[in-house]
């Protein structure tokens, strides 16, 4: 009897801790105080992209061809797939002070044999000087070209941009539509959490990288 009394009470303690382990969550739910942020910021950073196909150092390569080719007007004919890295300044001159670097891809997707073009583009924005060294924001959506000014939502960020949401606003400085050439401005409006509290980095040179927060949340 006694050892009856014993297995019941062995099968029902092991059967207890099966059943709390089985039930027991895999995720719990944190306040963002947990990971040291305290304050999210909306901040606004304007930079020059420069899409360069001519020249000794192209910064982008068409890595899939359309069927297309030949028989469209357009530069790059629907389905043509690039790869680029591209440089990110303060000014619209390429020599202009160098702030990061754009990597990823677009993908043509507009139909139309003609001058036109529609992207969808995939890229992360790195940053290189200032109070953002090191820090990345990802942004994927469609572009399009003839557009004076477009629209694509940032999808996510590290470094100082950890849970970054928001969107940027590509409008186009100047582009040659045969050659494939471009300088894009970039207007990046993004809400992420800083540990940081200077809102500008001045350069030794005395220009700015321009890094305004423009809505602070308490």
């Amino acid at each position: 009897m006694t050892n009856s009394k014993a297995l019941c009470s062995t099968f029902l303690i092991n059967f207890l801790l099966f059943f709390s382990m089985v039930s027991a969550s895999y995720y719990e739910n944190l306040s963002p105080t947990h990971l040291g942020f305290k304050e999210e910021k909306l901040t606004h950073i304007r930079f020059f992209f420069h899409d360069i196909v001519t020249g000794p150092k192209p910064t982008m390569v068409i890595s899939v061809e359309s069927p297309l080719k030949g028989s469209s007007k357009s530069p790059l004919p629907f389905g043509s797939i690039v790869v680029l890295e591209d440089p990110l300044t303060l000014g619209p001159e390429l020599d202009s002070k160098l702030i990061g670097k754009a990597q990823g891809f677009y993908i043509t997707v507009a139909q139309e044999a003609e001058l036109y073009l529609e992207l969808i583009m995939g890229m992360t924005f790195t940053f290189m000087e200032g109070k953002f060294n090191g820090s990345t924001i990802t942004v994927m959506g469609r572009n399009t070209i003839s557009s004076p000014v477009r629209e694509m939502p940032i999808t996510g960020g590290t470094g100082a941009f950890r849970f970054a949401r928001g969107f940027v606003q590509p409008k186009t400085h100047q582009v040659d539509y045969y050659k494939g050439d471009a300088v894009v401005e970039y207007n990046v409006y993004v809400f992420h959490y800083s540990s940081t509290s200077s809102s500008q980095e001045v350069f030794s040179d005395g220009t700015q990288f321009m890094a305004d927060p423009i809505l602070s949340k308490n």
